[in-house]
C-alpha cells in the first residue's frame, strides 16, 4: 500500500497525487512539489489515504516541503509578472499579425520557463514570436496550443444549469461527447440547447450515457410496430429512464389516438431501422456533425498533462 495526498495547482484544475513522506499536512496547506516543469507550488485538496501500489504505473513524486512565507511571496510575484507577460505577448501577436488568441500565461515556480497558452484554428508559425519573447524575458519560452474547451476551463463561468461549469469545478479530464448521446437521451438536437460555453457539445451528456445505453437495449425504437393490450400500434416517443412508451393507435372508427404503456407490457413485432427527421432536424444535424468533428480536433490539441 502507498500513502498519497492530492494537490491542485490552480482552480479550476486537475488534482494530482504525490507522496507526502513523513510530512503531516492538512487540507488547504500550500506545498512545494517536484513536477515535469521543476518545482511548483500547489494546494492540498485531498487528505492522506492508502492506495495499492498497483494503482500507479510510475513512482509517485514526493512533496518537497510545506510552502513558507518566502515561497508564497515568490509565487505571488510570479503571478504579477504573468499579467505583464500576457500584455506584452498580446502586443507582439498583433504586431506580427499572427492568427492566434492568447488565453493564459504561466511561469514555472523557479522562473526557468515561461509558458504561453493559445487557441488557433490551425497551425501557427510562431518562431519569430518566440525569439522576441525570449529576448525580453531572458528565459526559456514555450507556446502551447490548446482547445476551446481547455480555454473555457481556464476562464471559468456558469453553465445553463446555473452551476459553476463542470470543467471548472470537478471535471479532471475531458471525454469525447457525441451526437449519439444526445439522441439516445431524447435531448433536443438544436445545437444552441446542447452546446456548452465553449461552443462544443455539453460534457454532462456523458454522465448518464451508460444508463441510457443499458435501458435502450430493452426498449423498442421510435417508429417500431408493437403489440399492446389494445392492439397493434406504432411507437411515437419513449421516456427512457421510466421505460414508458407512447404508442400511436387507431380505434374502431379508424381514428388515431395515443396511449402510454410500460415497456414490459409491449411485444415488438417489427423494430424500426430508419430515422425520420424533418428539414429543421436535418439542418441541425449538419451543424452538430461539424461540432462533433471540431471536438475530435480539440481532443488532439488540448494541452498535455505535464505533471
Amino acid at each position: 500500500m502507498k500513502v498519497i495526498i492530492g494537490v491542485r495547482f490552480k482552480k479550476p484544475g486537475k488534482v494530482y497525487f504525490f507522496d507526502p513522506g513523513n510530512l503531516h499536512i492538512n487540507i488547504k496547506t500550500k506545498v512545494i512539489v517536484e513536477t515535469a516543469l521543476g518545482e511548483s507550488l500547489g494546494e492540498v485538496v485531498a487528505k492522506k489515504k492508502l492506495l495499492p501500489n498497483t494503482e500507479f504505473a510510475t513512482p509517485l513524486k514526493k512533496i518537497i516541503r510545506i510552502a513558507n512565507y518566502k515561497d508564497i511571496k515568490h509565487y505571488n510575484e510570479n503571478k504579477k509578472q504573468e499579467e505583464e507577460a500576457f500584455k506584452i505577448c498580446e502586443e507582439k501577436i498583433k504586431k506580427l499579425k499572427l492568427d492566434m488568441h492568447l488565453t493564459d500565461v504561466e511561469y514555472s515556480f523557479d522562473n526557468s520557463k515561461l509558458l504561453f497558452y493559445f487557441t488557433a484554428d490551425g497551425r501557427v508559425d510562431f518562431r519569430e514570436l518566440v525569439k522576441e519573447l525570449a529576448a525580453i524575458f531572458k528565459t526559456r519560452i514555450e507556446l502551447r496550443q490548446i482547445g476551446v474547451r481547455d480555454e473555457v476551463r481556464r476562464i471559468g463561468g456558469n453553465g445553463v444549469c446555473g452551476r459553476e461549469l463542470c470543467c471548472c469545478s470537478f471535471l479532471n479530464n475531458f471525454e469525447t461527447v457525441s451526437i449519439k448521446m444526445a439522441k439516445e437521451q431524447n435531448m433536443s438536437l438544436n445545437p444552441t440547447k446542447i452546446s456548452g460555453n465553449c461552443g462544443r457539445l455539453m460534457c454532462c451528456l456523458k454522465y448518464e450515457q451508460e444508463v441510457y445505453e443499458d435501458k435502450l437495449k430493452h426498449l423498442p425504437k421510435i417508429g417500431a410496430i408493437v403489440k399492446t393490450e389494445d392492439g397493434e400500434g406504432v411507437v411515437d416517443s419513449i421516456e427512457t429512464l421510466k421505460e414508458i412508451v407512447k404508442v400511436k393507435l387507431k380505434d374502431d372508427n379508424d381514428e388515431t389516438y395515443f396511449k402510454k404503456y410500460s415497456a414490459k407490457d409491449l411485444q415488438i413485432i417489427k423494430n424500426s431501422s430508419t430515422e425520420v427527421m424533418d428539414d429543421e432536424e436535418k439542418e441541425n444535424m449538419e451543424e452538430l456533425k461539424k461540432l462533433e468533428e471540431l471536438e475530435k480536433q480539440d481532443m488532439e490539441t488540448d494541452s498535455n498533462d505535464v505533471f
